[in-house]
């Protein structure tokens, strides 16, 4: 099974992650910072909305700062192995309820602006899917309650 705490992410959606880590952490949080201290001057806080909207901006700011933070510190950059393996970075095809399913097993941040669907994973179908082969057979245990099979027709490295 795949360490679920690293996250795959080609080099261009890495790029992109860290580019906005810098512009969160630098230039954002010092407009924030000014925000709050203009608000800060016009009196009673109490009543002064644009003074709790900075803070309640400062936070979500700091929120996403710090989920970044920890991404881009579990982060392989590139592409897995192609073993035929279900792992984090690995396009899959699946026969899923009987239908074929095409799909991105990984990170939202990977699939950048591909219409591919993505499923982690700690997705009920990800948690299933995670490490077996190809003409692996299991099933999922779905949010309705019922359990649904699963068959591995495929997996090859994303390549974004």
């Amino acid at each position: 099974m795949a360490d679920a705490s690293v996250t795959w992410l080609t080099q261009e959606a890495h790029d992109k992650l860290k580019a906005e880590l810098e512009y969160l952490s630098g230039p954002y949080r010092a407009e924030i910072t000014e925000r709050i201290a203009a608000a800060r001057d016009e009196g009673d806080l109490k009543e002064n909305g644009g003074y709790h909207a900075a803070r309640e901006e400062q936070g979500k700011n700091e929120a996403r700062i710090l989920e970044l933070t920890e991404k881009l510190r579990h982060v392989q950059v590139g592409t897995p192995a192609d073993d035929g393996k279900v792992e984090p970075g690995m396009v899959v095809t699946a026969i899923v309820a009987g239908d074929e399913m095409n799909f991105l097993f990984g990170s939202r941040e990977m699939a950048g602006s591909t219409d591919l669907d993505v499923y982690s994973p700690t997705s009920p179908l990800g948690a299933a899917i995670d490490g077996k082969s190809i003409g692996a057979k299991t099933t999922y245990h779905a949010p309705n309650g019922r359990d649904i099979p699963v068959e591995i027709t495929g997996a090859k490295p994303f390549q974004g």
